[in-house]
């Protein structure tokens, strides 16, 4: 598939309003075959039995589409049916609440509202709650309306693979998932579907198996994920393990979880219970199955894979509780710097990912000029002051050139607050002139964008007013500034891909411009 541009996304928007943001898409042109008589209309219910909102009276059919944002979207796609037992639709914890969990995880999401049975109350749930003690009266109400929601469900796929492309949708990639009627409903659109229709993938929760249509398989080994909990009010274990078994015996990859504990209905409902945690197992089995990969996988998954990536984030999350500031990075290093000689003019160059790549892309530059380098990836000025001491002030340096603020616009270790960062930046300052160390501050180099953040956009014009403040304080404070934005920036006050291939980290061609910056505010500080 196209990355697509901003030519290609006006003109899905144009063409496509319905599907985009959550929007409602009918399923039918017209009056849907099959009930051409009804005459009642979709309603809503928030106050009844079950305490959460439930829909009723569905008559037009349609889905509501989830679309995740670009930097996560994997190509794969869930169509997900609430349940209800054919007479409501719990909307939320089986429905909403399920598709924005899916988008987190980058798979498009389409909640189906089908056809149920007519309410005749503004209390629907009261009205079911009086047919669930006879089973063969409520399913004989519902054997007439079970087919037609079959075919919502049926149409529902159709409409996913016929706009695929619009969609950024694997037409090979797109999965049912329901629960309780929902997951009855899944299990009859799967085994009733013809090619064009058929999910490639199925995960039917806590469904009700004798009122599944047909029991044909699919010809195509295709992958199911069936889940329940074993105190199921309803007793639906039993129907769960038979559709287990019975794809199992066939030969198609199969997957059961049996909670101890959970009831019907658990869905996305917090109950500090194991059920709570379905879905870290439905993420695992999607990852097993190949659904996860992205479409647009960043500079750093592309280079080391997305499994690496999130591992490197994970362990980088645990270093963070272990030592925020990363003080044990640099310390074998102080200890086996000697004090400066006499005459020595010591300088640090202390910052993030661009200082410690700098010494990295040229180290003569540094050895040359008795240049101390200290930077450490993904800082934000917060840890930069923590390590200030060790890093810095220990050193003994006649001066420090401070250049952060990337990662801290680039919210690296919580929300952005200039305020905050111009903060440390001023605490850092006290720091080193209560000890007698000069101070040079640096530019945030441009940026428009941030391979590791991406959902955040432009944040060029946030740069360039961290830099505003940072030379206004240097003015104010008698501190050499050090303009490396005004020498790099393009127009778009971003970076070219000659001075910064991802347009955030300096090449050599970047780094020299930036050398000839330095050195020469250097030089004219310890002049003075």
């Amino acid at each position: 598939m196209k990355k697509r541009s901003l030519l290609l996304f006006s003109t899905f928007l144009l063409c496509l309003p319905a599907i985009f943001s959550q929007e409602v898409i009918p399923l039918y042109d017209g009056i849907p075959p099959g009930s051409e008589n009804w005459d009642w209309s979709e309603q809503i219910s928030t106050k009844n039995a079950f305490n959460t909102e439930v829909v009723y009276n569905v008559v037009q059919p349609t889905l509501t589409a989830y679309l995740p944002p670009y930097y996560l979207a994997t190509g794969t796609a869930v169509i997900v049916a609430p349940g209800g037992a054919f007479h409501t639709l719990s909307i939320n914890s089986e429905g909403k609440d399920v598709a924005k969990w899916l988008n987190s995880k980058g798979i498009a999401a389409f909640v189906l509202k089908y056809r149920v049975a007519r309410s005749y109350t503004d209390d629907p749930v009261r009205e079911l709650m009086g047919k669930m003690g006879d089973f063969a009266k409520l399913d004989a109400e519902n054997a007439p309306i079970i087919p037609l929601a079959m075919a919502d469900g049926l149409a529902a796929v159709q409409y996913v693979r016929d706009h695929a492309e619009a969609l950024e949708v694997d037409p090979a990639k797109i999965g049912f998932m329901g629960f309780s009627a929902g997951g009855t409903l899944a299990m009859s659109v799967m085994y009733n579907a013809t090619d064009s229709n058929r999910p490639n993938f199925i995960a039917p929760f806590y469904a009700y198996e004798p009122a599944i249509i047909s029991d044909q398989l699919p010809p195509e080994k295709t992958p199911i994920f069936v889940a329940a909990a074993s105190d199921d009010q309803l007793g639906m274990v039993p129907y769960s393990l038979n559709i287990y078994e019975k794809w199992f015996d066939a030969g198609h990859p199969a997957e059961l979880h049996l909670f101890e504990k959970g009831g019907h209905g658990f869905g996305m409902r917090r109950q500090n219970l194991p059920t709570d945690k379905w879905p870290d197992r439905f993420w695992d089995w999607l990852k097993l199955h190949g659904y996860n990969k992205k479409l647009y996988p960043s500079k750093y998954e592309k280079l080391y894979g997305e499994e690496a990536v999130e591992m490197g984030q994970l362990q980088e999350g645990e270093r963070f509780r272990r030592d925020f500031g990363n003080l044990e990075r640099y310390q074998a290093d102080n200890r086996a710097l000697p004090p400066p000689a006499e005459g020595e003019q010591r300088v640090v160059f202390l910052g993030n990912s661009i200082t410690e790549g700098w010494v990295r892309a040229d180290s003569a530059f540094f050895q040359d000029n008795n240049y101390v380098g200290r930077g450490i990836g993904g800082q934000t000025s917060a840890q930069l002051l923590l390590r200030f001491q060790q890093d810095v002030v220990a050193l003994q340096p006649e001066a420090v050139l401070l250049h952060i603020g990337t990662n801290d616009v680039a919210e690296n270790t919580g929300p952005y607050d200039p305020d905050f960062t111009m903060g440390n930046i001023r605490s850092m300052v006290e720091i080193a002139r209560a000890n007698g160390i000069k101070v040079l501050l640096a530019s945030v180099l441009p940026a428009t964008r941030f391979e590791w953040r991406r959902e955040l956009g432009d944040r060029s014009e946030m740069i360039v007013d961290l830099n505003r403040r940072i030379k206004a304080f240097a003015a104010e404070h008698d501190i050499p500034y050090v303009d490396y934005h005004t020498a790099t920036k393009n127009k778009e006050n971003g970076m070219d891909p000659e001075l910064a291939a991802d347009g955030v980290h300096p090449t050599l061609k970047g780094y020299r411009i930036m050398e000839r910056l330095a050195r020469q505010a250097i030089r004219d500080l310890l002049r003075q």
